[in-house]
């Protein structure tokens, strides 16, 4: 197969030999019928040659075209795979202790659960312990106020003992 290059330098060179071939004696010779059908007939071959070389390299140069277009389709897909892995491999990069924050996280949640539940018993124990304590200090003050009535009560009964006792001894004493 020939380059584009040599058919175009070729076409013209055709181009002269056959208009050199019908004027094989200059243009005053008119040739007989036969010479002139066989040049006819040349002229005709060498123009279907001629078409048939540029439909050959007109098919060619799409062969071609397609063959780049289908070369550039690869490497698109090649690149565009390539994208993906690399989108992949940034999310990936963006957070790599993703599972690991994930986990904490919950268990951090979980603990703030719990937190809530304890510092919500703890209310509750620290608001009955108040209660218990005021109860506990009110029966102390109850306590405190009847030991000192029992102070007071027993030091008058005691009183009231000794003046009787007194009284009796009196009496014994002027019995005597």
């Amino acid at each position: 197969m020939t380059t584009q290059k040599q058919q175009q330098m070729l076409e013209p060179q055709e181009m002269v030999r056959i208009k050199n071939s019908g004027m094989i004696n200059g243009h005053d010779y008119v040739g007989s019928p036969l010479m002139n059908e066989d040049r006819d007939e040349e002229m005709t071959r060498s123009a279907l040659t001629a078409f048939h070389a540029k439909e050959e390299e007109i098919e060619r140069k799409k062969s071609e075209v397609r063959e780049k277009i289908q070369a550039q389709l690869g490497r698109v897909e090649e690149e565009t795979k390539r994208l993906a892995e690399i989108r992949e491999e940034l999310e990936g990069l963006s957070d790599p202790k993703r599972k690991e924050v994930s986990m904490i996280r919950k268990r951090i949640d979980l603990l703030n659960r719990d937190l809530k539940t304890m510092g919500l018993s703890c209310q509750k124990k620290e608001k009955e312990y108040k209660e218990a304590l005021e109860a506990f200090n009110d029966k102390n003050r109850e306590k405190g106020q009847l030991v000192a009535k029992l102070v007071e009560l027993v030091t008058e009964s005691e009183k009231l003992r000794l003046k009787r006792l007194e009284e009796l001894g009196k009496n014994i004493d002027s019995l005597r």
